[in-house]
């Protein structure tokens, strides 16, 4: 076998397995009403089974860059594979709500090594002709992302939510026989990080304390959970303590004095914390109103085309002309689809205003997505872009983990309010009173996204910079 062939074949064990990654962070959403059903979970399990995974991303991202720059990219890829494997099977053959969510979270730690290692295994293995790889990479997992929710659907509908999970045993197995058929000469190598073990302990109980509050507060109430917040705020001072006294910290915290790095990942943090909770409950509220799992899966599909066939060029005239004006416009578009969700209120209303809604929001999701992660990345030094990714990846994971904490807050408290029981936005529920409480409480819920996304807009024209992207 050639040397370009096992790079190929390296190419195509990075995208199956980035796949897996992406594709069981969103995929579960489409299936948690059927599980919810199955395995009585409630509001707040469907969100801890949604929240376990990428709480462990965002906790894990830069620690999993630094394994891999240590241990060998190739290998920790394949290593994180074989882990998300085993935990994929927990999940399938889960008997209760909380073995699933201990799946999930494993599920969400593989997901680290496997999606931070993908990238940099790229690089390392095609060195100055990464670029075409990683344009490669991109489309196909893209591809794989917007298929996933239909596929998804379908099997939830026609086979078992089981599936979504066992699935994942083939298609881990693929990817590590081609992780080892494509071992080849390394290219370059770039250095991710220092492991700091203390630093990614202190994250992730600074955000799982945070978003357990949230989530346990909404259903017993926060004078139960006044310590969480305490602990996470302690956690937190102390992350930030320690970043700032280490030679070589994870969180180099100097970046944050470059103006368009600190505002493009604010606005990354606001933005896409309205795209997770705008997704995780509007594809609830699909089934809630009598759509099918596999209906449900699809209607997330015009966004995601709009995203291929658009952000390439999007980003092109944002390269050209500045950021600024993207960054404002598609947050302002996205938070405008977000307000015509709010309205929908039957499945009639859908396809009058939620497939508008789609088509707007990923119109700005298009203009988005490029010009601000160019951005985060060429505001540090070229020594820091690898660490500059994984920051901009961490908030964009930890903006989505709570703004889905936060809202399943505001459901449940105008779930409540307007004098629902039970589940909110359950499937099947025909008392006109509780159906009517739960849409309000989606209506209000999908207007606090809007303003996270009308927030970022405003970031972003006050203090991007386009004199200072340009230099």
């Amino acid at each position: 076998m050639t040397e370009e062939q096992r790079r190929r074949l390296t190419l195509a064990a990075t995208v199956l397995g980035s796949s897996l990654a992406f594709i069981d962070a969103s995929v579960v959403v489409v299936a948690l009403p059927t599980i919810e059903r199955d395995l009585d979970l409630g509001l707040s399990g469907e969100q801890w089974v949604f929240l376990a995974y990428s709480l462990a991303l965002a906790a894990l991202y830069l620690p999993a860059g630094a394994v891999g720059d240590r241990a060998g990219r190739r290998e920790t890829l394949a290593a994180g594979v074989v882990g998300f494997a085993f935990a994929s099977a927990l999940a399938g053959a889960a008997p209760n709500g909380a073995v699933l969510i201990v799946a999930r979270a494993l599920q969400g730690i593989a997901g680290a090594f496997v999606s931070t290692n993908s990238l940099a295994l790229l690089r390392e293995t095609f060195g100055r002709e990464s670029g075409r790889a990683v344009g490669l990479w991109t489309a196909f997992t893209s591809a794989a992302t917007i298929g996933g929710p239909p596929l998804g659907g379908a099997i939830v509908q026609w086979i078992s939510w089981r599936w979504i999970f066992f699935i994942n045993l083939p298609l881990a197995a693929a990817t590590v026989w081609l992780i080892r058929a494509g071992r080849c000469r390394a290219r370059a190598s770039h250095r991710v990080g220092r492991l700091d073990v203390p630093g990614a302990a202190l994250a992730a109980v600074a955000f799982g304390t945070l978003t357990y509050g949230f989530v346990r507060g909404a259903d017993h109430g926060f004078g139960r959970v006044w310590w969480a917040f305490v602990a996470a705020g302690v956690a937190l001072g102390g992350f930030l303590l320690l970043e700032s006294r280490l030679a070589e910290p994870m969180l180099p915290l100097d970046l944050f004095r470059r103006r368009n790095f600190a505002v493009a990942n604010l606005e990354t943090l606001l933005v896409y914390g309205a795209l997770g909770g705008m997704f995780f409950f509007f594809t609830l509220y699909l089934q809630f109103l009598g759509f099918s799992p596999l209906a449900a899966g699809l209607a997330n599909t015009p966004s995601g085309a709009i995203l291929v066939l658009l952000a390439s060029r999007l980003g092109r005239i944002a390269d050209e002309r500045g950021p600024r004006t993207m960054l404002v416009v598609g947050p302002l578009l996205i938070g405008v689809g977000t307000v015509l969700f709010a309205l929908v209120d039957d499945r009639g209303g859908f396809w009058r205003l939620g497939l508008a809604g789609l088509v707007v929001s990923g119109v700005g999701l298009a203009a988005l997505v490029a010009p601000i992660t160019a951005t985060a990345l060429s505001s540090a030094p070229e020594s820091l872009s690898g660490v500059a990714s994984g920051i901009n990846s961490t908030l964009s994971r930890l903006g989505n983990l709570l703004a889905v904490a936060v809202l399943g807050l505001v459901v449940a408290l105008v779930y409540r309010s307007s004098g629902g029981h039970g589940v909110a936005l359950a499937r099947g529920v025909a008392d006109p009173k509780v159906r009517s409480a739960s849409v309000n409480a989606f209506r209000v819920a999908m207007l606090t996204a809007a303003g996270l996304a009308f927030a970022g807009a405003a970031v972003a024209a006050v203090g991007i910079s386009n004199r200072e992207a340009r230099s």
